[in-house]
C-alpha cells in the first residue's frame, strides 16, 4: 500500500464502526452507556448518535494498553499529510496545547520571548509555568487601530537582548487573519539556536491550499499548535501539535500534554480530526479553492452593493502584516456612525447571522468550506439592510484608542508573582499606576489589554472603560462591569 492510499484510511473512525458491529456490555465509564442511560430529553436536543459513539479511548475503542495504535497511526497518517514529522492529537483545544508547548519549550529555561499579541492562552501558560516573559511589541496601525505581527527585525532584536531564553513563540495567523513572516522569523530563531513555536490555531486548513499563506511547518517553524474546528470541520476542543527537526524534545513534549490533558479524552473529536484529515487529503485543494472563490465573491459584492469597505490590501505591506488569509473578510462599519458591536448585535437580533469578532469599528465575517454561494448572497444583503438601520441607531459611545506607546506597559513583576499576591480590588479611577494582578481581554479576538504585573497606564485603563462602554465583552476581569480591577495589593 502507497502512502498515498493509507491517507484514504482513517483509524479511529474505523475502529468506531468496527466497534459499532460488535456486541458489547460496558462496566466501565462513561455512565450513560452509549445513551441508554441519558435523559430523553437531552437524547431529543442533541441526538441519540453523540451517546452511542461515546466510548473510553482505550478500553472501548482500543484495547486497555492500546495495541491496536488507533490513535497513533491516525496521528501518523495527519503528519504525513502536511509534511510534519510528528502530529499529537489532542481533545483539550489549541489553549491548552498552547501552554503545554510553552512549558515543553521554556519550562527548564524559565523565559520565552514572545509577542505581545499573544493570545490569553499564552499569559495563562506563563502563569502555570512560572515562565518570564520578554515582550516583541506588535507593529501598531495608528490609522486602522489594528495591530499586526512583529516583525523578523523585532525578534532578532529580542533576542540579542535576551539570548538565554528557551525559545521564541508567534502568534499566527491572528483572529483577523493577519500572518506574520514566519520564514525570515524561523531563520532568526535557528540562527539563535532557538526553536520556534508557532500559535497557528487559526491556521489548521493552510497546508491544504497553494493560495493560502505558508503554514508553519513549511516556513521552518520546530513545533506549532494549530485547531481543526476553528478554520477547519473537526469539532470544538480538536486540537493538533505538529512537530519537526530536533529542537523540540518529543518525550517531553509529550509529558507536558499529559500533564495538562485529560485523561479522559473524547473520541468523536478524535474521530472528526481523522475524517477531517482525510478529506483535506482527498479534496481539500478543491474544496478551499471553492472557498476562497467565495471570499473574494463576497468582498468584491459587498464593496459594490452596499459601499462598506472590506480591508485586504490595506492590511499587507513592510510596516504591516506580511500576509492575509483572504477568508477572513474584515468589513468596516464605523463611517456608518455605528460600532462593531453595534452591528454585531443588530444583525444577530434582526438577520439571525451571527459574525466571527466584532471591535470598535468593524465586525468579521469568516469563511469556510462549508459556506454557500447563497450564504454569501445574504450576507451582502444583510449588511446591505444594516446600512439602511443604522441611520436609526443612538450613536456608540467613543472608545477612546491609546496610542502605541501607550498600549507599553511596564512589566514590574512576572505574571506569575501578580496572580498569585495578595490582591485587592480597587476602584477603576484609583487603579493607574497599581500593579494588575488580573488579565483583562476583550473577547474575541482574545488579546488582552492588560496583563497580571504590568503597571497600569491610565491610556489603557480609558480604553477598557469606554470600549466597556460601547459593548466591548471583558470575559476575564473578576468584575466584568469594570467598576473595580484586581490589583497587587500595597504592603
Amino acid at each position: 500500500m502507497t502512502a498515498d492510499d493509507r491517507q484514504e484510511q482513517a483509524p479511529v473512525l474505523e475502529a468506531l464502526r468496527e466497534h459499532d458491529q460488535s456486541p458489547h456490555v460496558s462496566f466501565a465509564p462513561p455512565g450513560h452507556r452509549q445513551g441508554k442511560g441519558a435523559d430523553e430529553r437531552v437524547l431529543q436536543a442533541v441526538g441519540a448518535d453523540v451517546f452511542s459513539h461515546d466510548y473510553l479511548a482505550n478500553g472501548e475503542l482500543d484495547d486497555r494498553a492500546g495495541r491496536g495504535q488507533v490513535l497513533a497511526r491516525a496521528e501518523a497518517l495527519m503528519a504525513k499529510a502536511v509534511g510534519a514529522e510528528h502530529a499529537f492529537f489532542t481533545t483539550c483545544g489549541s489553549s491548552l496545547s498552547v501552554k503545554s508547548a510553552m512549558l515543553a519549550v521554556a519550562g527548564r529555561a524559565g523565559s520565552l520571548l514572545l509577542g505581545r499579541d499573544a493570545h490569553k492562552s499564552a499569559i495563562s501558560g506563563l502563569v502555570l509555568g512560572g515562565i518570564e516573559p520578554v515582550w516583541v511589541h506588535p507593529q501598531w496601525d495608528s490609522s486602522l487601530h489594528l495591530a499586526h505581527p512583529p516583525s523578523p527585525d523585532d525578534f532578532a532584536a529580542g533576542l540579542e537582548q535576551a539570548p538565554d531564553v528557551g525559545g521564541v513563540m508567534v502568534t499566527s495567523p491572528s483572529p483577523y487573519g493577519t500572518c506574520a513572516d514566519l520564514a525570515a522569523i524561523a531563520e532568526v530563531c535557528h540562527a539563535a539556536g532557538k526553536p520556534l513555536i508557532v500559535d497557528e490555531a487559526w491556521g489548521a486548513h493552510l497546508p491544504f491550499h497553494d493560495d493560502l499563506p505558508t503554514w508553519a511547518m513549511d516556513a521552518g517553524a520546530d513545533l506549532c499548535v494549530v485547531s481543526a474546528h476553528k478554520m477547519g470541520t473537526g469539532l470544538e476542543q480538536g486540537s493538533v501539535f505538529h512537530v519537526q527537526g530536533d529542537l523540540i524534545d518529543l518525550d517531553h513534549l509529550a509529558a507536558c500534554a499529559d500533564m495538562l490533558s485529560t485523561t479522559s479524552p473524547n473520541v468523536l473529536v478524535y474521530a472528526a480530526l481523522d475524517g477531517w484529515r482525510r478529506q483535506m487529503v482527498q479534496h481539500g485543494t478543491r474544496l478551499l479553492g471553492e472557498a476562497l472563490a467565495l471570499a473574494r465573491l463576497g468582498r468584491e459584492q459587498i464593496r459594490e452593493r452596499t459601499g462598506l469597505v472590506v480591508l485586504h490590501e490595506q492590511l499587507c505591506g513592510a510596516q504591516a502584516s506580511h500576509d492575509l488569509d483572504e477568508l477572513h473578510l474584515l468589513v468596516q462599519v464605523d463611517a456608518l456612525g455605528i460600532s462593531g458591536y453595534q452591528a454585531a448585535d443588530w444583525l444577530r437580533e434582526n438577520e439571525h447571522l451571527d459574525v466571527h469578532l466584532a471591535d470598535a469599528q468593524r465586525v468579521e465575517a469568516q469563511i469556510s468550506v462549508a459556506n454557500t454561494e447563497a450564504d454569501i448572497e445574504l450576507l451582502v444583503q444583510s449588511l446591505g439592510r444594516l446600512c439602511d438601520a443604522s441611520a436609526s441607531f443612538d450613536p456608540p459611545p467613543a472608545v477612546e484608542l491609546p496610542e502605541p506607546g501607550e498600549l507599553e506597559l511596564e512589566q514590574v513583576l512576572s505574571p506569575r508573582e501578580a496572580f498569585f499576591a495578595p490582591v485587592q480590588d480597587v476602584p477603576v479611577q484609583d487603579a493607574a499606576d497599581r500593579i494588575a494582578a488580573e488579565q483583562i481581554t476583550p473577547y474575541p479576538p482574545g488579546i488582552p489589554a492588560l496583563l497580571p504585573g504590568e503597571r497600569i497606564g491610565q491610556a489603557v485603563l480609558d480604553y477598557l472603560v469606554s470600549g466597556r462602554r460601547a459593548g466591548m465583552f471583558l470575559p476575564d476581569a473578576a468584575d466584568s462591569d469594570l467598576g473595580t480591577i484586581r490589583v497587587v495589593a500595597e504592603t
